[in-house]
C-alpha cells in the first residue's frame, strides 16, 4: 500500500455545538491558527449543525476549507419530517456529509442499509459522503472486530461501482473510543484501518483500495494525532471534541501535514 497515493482528510465534527453565530467565530479562530499564510497539503473539512451550514459555507469563502453536514436523507424530497435532502445541501454550498456515525446508529437506529442508501444519494447529488463504521467493545473483547468491520463494508458500499468507490472516504471509528476518552493504540487503528482496505481490495481491486482515503475516529486529539496518522493506512481523521477548539484542531491540522508533506 501506498500512502502518498492518498490527500489526508482531517474532518471536525462538531456533533451538536454551535449556534450559527458562535460556528462562524470558531471558524474564524480556525482560519487563523490553521491558514494563517500557509497552503495546507491535508484537505480540511467543518463538518457542522445543519442551522450553521449556510453561515460557515460564507465564512470559509476564500479559503480551501470545504463544509461539510452530519446527515442527510436518501430521498430528494418528500413527507421527511426533520430531514434534509442532497439538493438543500448542494445549493448552499456543502461538499461532504457524514453518514452512519456511531451516534447515529445508536439513538437514530440508523443501519448499514439506510448508511448505504444515504451514500449512494449523497454520491448521485455530487457529495463526498464520509461512510463510519466500528465495532462496539463487546464486539472487540470477543474477537469479532474483523467480522464486523467486513459486514459493516459489504453492506454500506452495496451496489457501488469502481468510480463511485473512489469518491467515498471511510472513517474507522471504534465505538468504544467516541467519547469516552479512551482512544485506540496507534497499532490497533492501523491494524484496522489495514484490513478495511484489504476488505475493498477484495470488493473492487487492489488499485481502488490503495487510493481510497481512510480516516481514523475515535477520540483523535493534539496529543495523539501525531502517531495515528504515522501509521501507513490512517490517512486523516473525523475529529470530534478536539474540533471544538481551535488549536488543538490545528494541532492536528500541522500533524497531518508535515505527514503528508514526507510521503508526498
Amino acid at each position: 500500500m501506498n500512502k502518498s497515493k492518498r490527500r489526508a482528510i482531517i474532518a471536525g465534527n462538531w456533533k451538536m455545538n454551535k449556534t450559527a453565530a458562535e460556528a462562524v467565530a470558531l471558524t474564524e479562530e480556525i482560519k487563523n491558527s490553521v491558514f494563517s499564510g500557509r497552503t495546507q497539503d491535508c484537505e480540511v473539512v467543518l463538518c457542522v449543525p445543519f442551522t450553521s451550514l449556510q453561515a460557515v459555507v460564507k465564512a470559509v469563502e476564500g479559503t480551501s476549507i470545504k463544509v461539510g453536514a452530519q446527515n442527510v436523507h436518501f430521498e430528494p424530497c418528500g413527507a421527511f419530517t426533520g430531514e434534509i435532502s442532497v439538493d438543500m445541501l448542494k445549493e448552499i454550498g456543502v461538499e461532504y456529509v457524514i453518514v452512519g456515525h456511531s451516534e447515529r446508529r445508536q439513538y437514530f437506529g440508523e443501519t448499514d442499509q439506510t448508511v448505504n442508501k444515504r451514500a449512494k444519494a449523497a454520491l448521485a447529488g455530487g457529495l463526498v459522503p464520509i461512510v463510519c463504521i466500528g465495532e462496539l467493545l463487546s464486539q472487540r473483547e470477543s474477537g469479532e472486530t474483523e467480522n464486523v468491520l467486513s459486514s459493516q463494508l459489504k453492506l454500506c458500499l452495496e451496489g457501488m461501482s469502481e468510480s463511485d468507490i473512489k469518491k467515498v472516504v471511510i472513517a474507522y471509528e471504534p465505538v468504544w473510543a467516541i467519547g469516552t476518552g479512551k482512544t485506540a493504540t496507534d497499532e490497533q487503528a492501523g491494524d484496522a484501518c489495514l484490513f478495511i482496505r484489504e476488505c475493498i481490495a477484495k470488493l473492487y481491486n487492489h488499485e481502488i483500495a490503495d487510493g481510497i482515503t481512510i480516516q481514523y475516529g475515535g477520540s483523535m486529539n493534539a496529543a495523539n494525532a501525531a502517531g495515528l496518522l504515522s501509521k501507513e493506512d490512517v490517512d486523516g481523521g473525523l475529529i470530534g471534541g478536539a474540533s471544538l477548539k481551535a488549536i488543538d484542531f490545528s494541532k492536528i491540522v500541522k500533524s497531518a501535514n508535515t505527514l503528508e508533506r514526507r510521503f508526498l
